[in-house]
């Protein structure tokens, strides 16, 4: 049965979920194979996913020999802790800048994010201001680095923000701005990370995203 031990790795993910395609490109980067178990989310989720994580029933969840772990920062830390003789996506110090960038990341850029595409008037309109205040914040760290990881290359910070890059025609179309006019440096590490192997095999396309998100508006009734 899929997901028992000894079953070595298995994602349980869907195709368009942000927080999936970051595990998706830390398993390429780490070059671990890994079976793949895609998850319905309009269909009713099924018993496997709410087993696997009983807590937040949401994907991703990554099994290792039957064993869940939830959530994809918490993935990436696993991955690095539980396969020590691939590439390490941690330093060895300091984890607290690591750790700080990620978090930022993960808290505003998906939700204020969401915001765009989801809400219309004065509220979009804040939430636009907010995401173009994240974008400026992480185009002053960037800087001229060609990664967030510095002279170490492709790390976790870039592991974690990679995954966007999908959806910047999305923010962009919604939200009525440039990425390239407002943060030039961020555009010139996405089209970095785009090159990348692990990213280009893990992403849709931004226009099959944007696409998605068209579609999910109209079910939604914000079309």
């Amino acid at each position: 049965m899929v997901g028992e031990k000894n079953d070595g790795l298995l994602l349980l993910d869907f195709w368009v979920s942000p927080f999936g395609q970051r595990c998706r490109i830390a398993l390429a980067e780490k070059g671990l194979p890994y079976k793949h178990v895609e998850e319905d989310l309009f269909g009713g989720k099924i018993d496997f996913l709410l087993r696997s994580n009983p807590v937040h029933k949401k994907i991703p969840v990554l099994l290792h020999d039957g064993k869940p772990i939830n959530e994809s920062l918490v993935i990436l830390q696993y991955l690095d802790e539980a396969f020590l003789g691939t590439p390490s996506f941690l330093p060895v110090d300091p984890h607290a800048y690591t750790r700080f960038w990620a978090d930022y990341i993960d808290k505003k850029v998906f939700d204020f994010g969401t915001r765009l595409w989801k809400l219309k008037g004065e509220p979009q309109m804040q939430a636009r201001a907010e995401m173009l205040q994240i974008l400026r914040t992480l185009e002053v760290e960037i800087g001229k680095k060609e990664f967030f990881g510095g002279e170490h290359g492709f790390r976790f910070v870039d592991a974690t923000f990679a995954l966007a890059t999908a959806w910047f025609e999305t923010f962009e179309s919604s939200g009525e701005f440039s990425v390239a006019e407002v943060v030039p440096s961020l555009a010139v590490w996405a089209a970095r990370c785009g090159e990348r192997e692990s990213v280009a095999k893990s992403l849709y396309s931004p226009e099959k995203v944007y696409d998605f998100i068209g579609r999910l508006r109209k079910k939604l009734g914000i079309g």
